[in-house]
């Protein structure tokens, strides 16, 4: 197996998180990231501001708790620890306390398929965790709970989770829940909105596997006039592109 490139992820650890700041999700030193390195985990240390933090500064850590660095490892190292090592589908955890995915999260409350996009982590709808006072292990049951048949989650009174197989994909993820949340708190205001059934969210979840949601979409009977240019110049004149 290739081992995985340690410099590369450090520097691209870095990288997410100066953009997780920028985009507007994440404030302060607030918020955390990890991601898989072999049979170890790399992860921010604590409280030290991204745009001062070196790849360097990026802590090393072993599921028994044990780390190597200069730093101490991010306060949330448990629910980090505790959801590589049960999720082997996911390589990275992205932890913000984005601001409309907060508001939902003080009062407790998980988003239901108000909207198609909601099926982007993995389910019907995104959940809010239990309440659990930070850095503990407590807090970390309760975000495996929380993610469950999932690939993000609120956090009871705190903030949101959104795990990837990539740090861009979890990056990605907590920009669209953050998203969500938004419209489910602008809605609420005008009414509960309606909720789409399990039977919609199942072709929405179908739909996005294939088309690999993001790419274009390969899948006959939907969207099949998109097609790359280069395809239709294949395709014999009077004949529709195959």
């Amino acid at each position: 197996m290739t081992q995985p490139d340690e410099r590369a992820l450090r520097r691209e650890m870095v990288e997410t998180c100066r953009r997780m700041n920028a985009s507007g999700i994440n404030q302060g030193t607030a918020g955390n990231l990890s991601v898989r390195c072999g049979k170890e985990f790399l992860i921010t240390p604590s409280s030290l501001p991204y745009d001062e933090m070196k790849p360097s500064d990026i802590m090393k850590m072993g599921y028994d708790g044990t780390f190597e660095g200069k730093h101490r490892p991010s306060s949330e190292w448990r629910f980090h620890r505790d959801i590589l090592r049960e999720r082997q589908d996911i390589s990275a955890v992205l932890h913000c306390h984005s601001v409309y995915a907060t508001t939902l999260a003080v009062h407790h409350r998980s988003m239901p398929a108000f909207h198609y996009m909601i099926a982007v982590a993995g389910g019907t709808t995104i959940r809010c965790s239990r309440y659990a006072t930070f850095g503990t292990q407590a807090l970390s049951d309760a975000a495996l709970e929380a993610l469950q048949d999932r690939r993000a989650c609120l956090l009871g009174q705190h903030g949101q989770i959104a795990l990837g197989t990539t740090m861009a994909g979890a990056l990605w993820l907590a920009v669209e829940v953050e998203t969500l949340a938004r419209m489910y708190v602008q809605a609420l205001p005008l009414g509960e909105p309606p909720v789409l059934d399990d039977a919609e969210m199942g072709r929405v979840s179908a739909q996005m596997q294939r088309m690999s949601y993001g790419q274009m979409p390969d899948a006959d009977g939907t969207n099949d006039m998109a097609r790359p240019k280069a395809a239709m110049a294949r395709a014999k004149p009077g004949k529709p592109a195959r």
